[in-house]
């Protein structure tokens, strides 16, 4: 469509590019943008710190950290569960010596109120016309007239904010991909193999090619599927591992046993095609006007 019919104002039709100019400009509607091959991650880079991973770990699922990346966010996790659990405690020993509180107050009531019946209780009919100078009048008392403030703005007639309950907070840390439980003993170290192993890392980092396949020696990228070998921690390509692999089930690199979950697929990123097989949609919710 050209520019001068994208533009068009004396068309019969509303059309799909006025609909969606006039949604990103009104502030209504839900947006959707796919992303580019700029907004998404290299295959070896980390989850985390979206950089390239010196030294890489990957969890059963197949997420990709750097090391100290995911230490990081394991100990302030756990530093968060604690301060968590810590006010939770506080709010639990605070709930308590409230309930403590009232029920003393609530014994203590019962016991004034047996002896003012106790005191009420007379041995002879009284006189309601012989009135002394200390009986109470008639009509409500000085209690009653206390308990009855002039002002509503005075700060004990003011509502006051509850407090927010706490629950009591899981004491488990969770991935911050798959979202499942994650342990420190679950990671598992990974060993690129390098193009050119005299490169240095910076030069490594620079270069758009830079890991292979351990066995094969494909070249890796977020076009090819790849895997972790669990026993050694190579990555080779899943072409790799169906075809070779799977036959003997035996580690090509240290020659030891593999099992199915030895074999961990890499979560890799998109390559910005929509036949990539990834859903690479950013979406942004605002409100709806209904008729």
């Amino acid at each position: 469509m050209t520019r001068h019919g994208k533009n068009c104002t004396a068309g019969a039709v509303y059309t799909y590019h006025e609909k969606k100019k006039d949604t990103a400009a009104s502030g209504y509607g839900t947006q959707t943008v796919r992303l580019s091959k700029d907004a998404i991650k290299d295959f070896d880079c980390c989850c985390l710190s979206l950089q390239p991973c010196k030294d890489p770990v990957v969890t059963p699922d197949g997420y990709l950290y750097e090391k100290e990346a995911i230490l990081e966010y394991i100990l302030h996790q756990k530093k968060e569960i604690a301060r968590q659990m810590k006010a939770y405690e506080k709010q639990k020993n605070e709930k308590k010596a409230e309930m403590a509180e009232l029920s003393k107050a609530a014994k203590e009531s019962e016991v004034k109120s047996f002896l003012d019946k106790e005191l009420s209780i007379v041995s002879k009919p009284l006189n309601p016309f012989d009135r002394k100078e200390g009986d109470s009048q008639p009509g409500p008392s000085n209690e009653d007239k206390a308990k009855q403030l002039p002002s509503f703005w005075i700060p004990s007639l003011t509502p006051e904010a509850k407090t927010k309950v706490i629950q009591k907070p899981d004491k488990c840390v969770y991935c911050p991909m798959s979202g499942k439980p994650l342990k420190l003993k679950d990671l598992i170290p990974v060993h690129f193999t390098p193009v050119d192993s005299s490169v240095d890392r910076v030069g490594l980092i620079n270069r758009q090619d830079r890991y292979v396949c351990a066995v094969t020696r494909d070249m890796l990228g977020n076009s090819v599927p790849c895997a972790v070998l669990r026993p050694s921690g190579s990555v080779v390509t899943l072409e790799c591992v169906e075809r070779l692999i799977k036959k003997d089930m035996v580690d090509p690199v240290n020659g030891e046993k593999l099992t199915d979950k030895d074999i961990i697929v890499l979560q890799r990123g998109g390559t910005g095609f929509a036949g990539s097989g990834l859903g690479l949609e950013a979406k942004k919710s605002r409100p709806v006007m209904q008729a």
